[in-house]
């Protein structure tokens, strides 16, 4: 499973570039189910992802590229959580410019303050439920003010 994941590994969440789809948390099986076919599970980070798509059509062309045929099944439970996300891709979309979401899940996570990614801040306020894709929401920092996306908890 560590060569397959090492592959995945190479495919960028189309929405998020600087992370890839396994560092996002939602590969969640790998397996060769035949000398040259492989298995690859994911679960949306929102069953109405439009991503999903994009990554389905990478993870085939990426190991057809690879000598491998890839069925690719997608499967709705468990839920995806944000707290699939490694510590490594939380650092990265903080240098990115997005907030991470805190580890755990925060039923009023939205109305607690969010850490500015670029100054550091705390001081900072809620713009829109809705940032550029379902999974943000808009924020400014009032210290810097900057705007910021901050990755939704759930």
């Amino acid at each position: 499973m560590q060569d397959l994941l090492g592959l995945l590994s190479q495919i960028p969440d189309p929405e998020i570039p600087v992370i890839n789809i396994v560092e996002l948390g939602i590969v969640r099986e790998a397996k060769m189910v035949a000398e040259n076919e492989a298995e690859i599970v994911i679960t949306p980070t929102y069953s109405a992802c439009p991503a999903m798509f994009n990554i389905e059509e990478d993870i085939i062309k990426l190991f057809k590229e690879n000598g491998i045929t890839a069925k690719v099944i997608t499967k709705i439970a468990p839920v995806w959580t944000t707290d699939w996300i490694t510590d490594e891709a939380r650092e990265k979309l903080r240098v990115y410019g997005i907030t991470p979401p805190e580890k755990g899940n925060h039923a009023d996570h939205l109305n607690i303050a969010k850490k500015c990614p670029r100054c550091g801040s705390e001081n900072t306020k809620q713009i829109s439920r809705f940032g550029s894709t379902l999974c943000k929401a808009s924020y400014q920092c009032n210290d810097c003010l900057e705007p910021f996306d901050y990755f939704k908890c759930h």
